[in-house]
């Protein structure tokens, strides 16, 4: 079955697709999805600008200059490296699509209800595997950086999560129909959602919002070193899925941010990359092949010689501290 999409058919982003089949000739044109975290820039330093000055007027302490800076430099090299790693991931995913399963056809409301679903149980996943594979996590760990958590911090990503196989999570979108303008599309909503769930201005909302939804209680959990909120809240839009697949954690205490072991330098580069130069220093020292790729395969902290250790092993130990005491 051949799906027509034309503009102005429907109240969506539009783009320009279509087919022509004649015998063995195929034709296809398309263009890239509308840039909406592009457009969403603007505002997002607005909004940065206003919680600083809120900050400095009621003493909060939230901003601190050189980390501010440093959220910003990584912010704009995202959007510098994703130019291109994006263009890429586009022409990945218009080939998967050409071997698609069905057609979706976007111009139908219901097509852009299942994408909002299937795009943020898709983001659940894959957040949820860069903080328990330590080949992901070299890359997320840029976001988680911050020992600050303001609106800056939610601009503070990394530059090489596209080229390093973030995107594999969302392929088998297009391989089931959803067009790769409106997988891409979907991913930009998401992370425009989730600038604003990066504040402590914002306490509590009401019960049905917190049930349903990521929010900023929600999310500082998730940037919280506290144990007890290691690898918590994976969520994009919908908190249910960490409600539905045991990840939840409710904020009951202000976190103290950053990492475990803190990278310790504001440098963009070294932020980008520090933790990517120890995975393949670790995996050079690691006394066998089958260490070294455990390195990259394991849980971040995951250590052949019980150097480090993960959060499970954490837990385990506090855990039996406290049956003996």
């Amino acid at each position: 079955m051949i799906s027509y999409l034309k503009p102005g058919i429907s109240t969506f982003p539009t783009f320009s697709y279509f087919h022509i089949s004649r015998k063995s000739t195929f034709v296809q044109k398309f263009s890239m999805p509308p840039a909406l975290l592009y457009y969403a820039i603007p505002f997002f330093v607005l909004l940065l600008l206003i919680e600083a000055w809120f900050s400095y007027r009621e003493q909060k302490k939230l901003y601190e200059v050189k980390d501010t800076f440093s959220s910003l430099a990584l912010g704009i090299g995202n959007v510098l490296t994703g130019l291109i790693s994006k263009a890429i991931i586009f022409a990945v995913f218009m080939l998967v699509y050409k071997f698609r399963l069905f057609s979706l056809n976007a111009s139908h409301w219901w097509v852009w209800v299942l994408a909002f679903f299937a795009d943020d149980f898709s983001y659940y996943w894959f957040h949820r595997a860069s903080h328990h594979i330590g080949w992901f996590w070299a890359s997320h760990v840029v976001h988680h950086s911050s020992q600050k958590y303001n609106l800056s911090a939610a601009l503070r990503q990394t530059w090489t999560g596209n080229i390093t196989g973030a995107f594999i999570f969302w392929l088998w979108m297009p391989l089931v129909g959803f067009h790769p303008v409106v997988v891409l599309t979907m991913q930009s909503i998401s992370l425009i959602y989730q600038f604003w769930i990066h504040t402590e201005v914002i306490h509590v909302l009401p019960r049905p919002v917190e049930f349903i939804f990521n929010t900023p209680s929600h999310h500082r959990v998730h940037h919280g070193t506290d144990l007890q909120y290691l690898d918590k809240n994976h969520a994009g839009i919908l908190i249910i899925w960490d409600r539905m697949f045991g990840s939840f954690k409710k904020e009951e205490s202000r976190p103290v941010y950053g990492l475990t072991k803190n990278i310790g330098s504001f440098n963009p580069v070294i932020v980008a990359f520090k933790t990517w130069s120890d995975l393949f220093r670790k995996a050079n020292h690691a006394g066998s092949f089958k260490n070294a790729i455990n390195y990259f395969i394991q849980p971040p902290g995951w250590s052949h010689d019980g150097s480090s250790k993960t959060t499970r092993q954490l837990k385990d130990e506090y855990d039996k501290r406290n049956v003996n005491l």
